[in-house]
């Protein structure tokens, strides 16, 4: 293993354990040496949002083992645990809870050694009387103007679909503390681009961080520090998105 590369490993996996390394050793190394050294040094992003990212992605993907592994040390990495739980509340609405109710046993385990005290404090600002007005108003923060009266648009049969992504999508979700709009947007990306065959939605998505905020340039930042762990086809159809929705604002 590089220099680099064991001091970020250090960090990333406080135990200093990485299952493999015993019974793959040279798939450890080369895998250490571009996670942990080339990959983490390829930009100037900041350890907190890093991990933020990579914890989505592994939502996304359903690396589980791996999320498992490294929660630990993304906790001393600095995202709170706060911010993984919204995380993890978040993915619902894009993975479904049957894709993520493993991960809430994980982060609810890993935060019971560290000797974290659950419940933490809620973070809904919403009613059920409001959360669909306040949804709406999320939506139009983030994608602009074109999305006032989206609960109630579209065909009948369908209507309710839209009033759903209003009042729980963006209702229920992203009107919660513990993240801002520019984080919620970033980790909608990275569930997107993790599982793949959404890519009409990554786009839009990939517009809305841009108007958060979260540029072209900071979008491939992002691909490129979850490549490892979601695989390169993933990861340029990610790449695509991001430059078709940077066109289209063009």
């Amino acid at each position: 293993m590089t220099e680099a590369a064991e001091k970020y490993f250090n960090r990333l996996y406080p135990d200093g354990e990485f299952k493999l390394a015993s019974t793959d050793p040279e798939f450890a190394d080369f895998f250490a040496n571009f996670s942990c050294d080339e990959v983490v040094n390829q930009n100037d992003l900041d350890d907190r949002t890093r991990m933020m990212a990579i914890l989505a992605t592994l939502l996304g993907c359903q690396g589980v083992d791996e999320f498992r592994e490294i929660l630990p040390g993304t906790l001393n990495l600095g995202v709170t645990p706060v911010e993984v739980k919204e995380i993890v509340y978040q993915a619902c609405a894009y993975l479904g809870i049957g894709r993520v109710r493993p991960f809430f046993d994980v982060v609810n385990e890993v935060l019971a050694e560290k000797g974290i005290a659950l419940p933490l404090d809620g973070q809904a600002t919403t009613t059920i009387k409001d959360r669909v007005e306040k949804g709406e108003q999320v939506q139009v923060d983030i994608f602009g103007e074109g999305m006032k009266g989206f609960a109630a648009s579209g065909p009948e049969e369908s209507r309710h679909i839209n009033r759903w992504l209003s009042g729980n999508c963006f209702g229920d979700y992203y009107t919660r503390t513990g993240l801002d709009y520019s984080q919620r947007e970033m980790i909608t990306f990275c569930f997107l681009a993790a599982q793949g065959g959404c890519e009409p939605q990554l786009t839009s998505h990939a517009a809305g961080n841009m108007k958060v905020g979260n540029d072209k340039a900071f979008l491939i930042k992002i691909i490129s520090q979850c490549l490892p762990y979601i695989g390169y086809p993933r990861s340029l159809n990610a790449l695509r998105c991001v430059n078709d929705a940077a066109a289209q604002q063009a």
